[in-house]
């Protein structure tokens, strides 16, 4: 089993749908859930209005993280931590201790990698007591034609964690899908390419 915490330091950045949409692939691999550990429950907002009966489960558990991952554990070949937009918050510090691997999500924007900045700490900490984990930043909401966005790489490349090659754009597909409860994956031919993006993030950190 895999456990994938979603963290990030600012609001905004993406991580829950994100975090839907990956649970999403993945369930169509193996069995996937979703642990909502954001108080301000997102992921199971999103879970309430869908309708498809292979849409992944979410659980709360924003206050009992550590009970629900081990009653969890077993059931499920693949466990999403869905954590709170802070690398402070108690979720976030246990999800790390806890995660085999952790994304982190960021916009090419000055606000977002000032906030990702201090990621790095949080993850140093993490790994005294989990050393095997990985963290990966992965540039989230991309717009190719912008300059900020050409500048991204360099950017994230001064953040000292590594960086997924496979980058997600922002495409309205990804908040049409999330307000109907579904994923990119369960639109059709609307959201091929969005797809085909989030299936290479998972071949290359996920998976490989």
């Amino acid at each position: 089993m895999a456990i994938i915490a979603l963290v990030g330091n600012k609001g905004g950045a993406g991580k829950t749908t994100l975090t839907v949409n990956l649970a999403c692939a993945l369930n169509r691999i193996a069995p996937t859930a979703i642990l909502d550990a954001d108080p301000q429950g997102s992921s199971l907002q999103w879970r309430a209005i869908a309708e498809s009966d292979d849409t992944p489960a979410v659980f709360a558990s924003d206050r009992q993280l550590d009970a629900v991952l081990n009653a969890r554990r077993k059931q499920y070949e693949h466990l999403i931590i869905d954590c709170p937009p802070s690398v402070n918050a108690m979720q976030t510090n246990l999800a790390l201790q806890v995660c085999d691997l952790a994304l982190i999500p960021v916009q090419p924007s000055p606000l977002d990698l000032w906030a990702t900045a201090h990621i790095d700490q949080a993850i140093e900490q993490a790994k005294r007591s989990n050393p095997d984990f990985r963290a990966v930043l992965v540039i989230n909401q991309l717009e190719p034609r912008t300059t900020l966005s050409k500048l991204v790489r360099h950017a994230v490349g001064e953040l000292g964690l590594p960086s997924a090659d496979t980058a997600i754009r922002r495409r309205a597909i990804y908040r049409a899908a999330v307000l109907e409860g579904k994923s990119v994956i369960d639109m059709g031919s609307r959201g091929a390419a969005a797809a085909e993006e989030l299936n290479q993030l998972i071949n290359e950190v996920i998976l490989s």
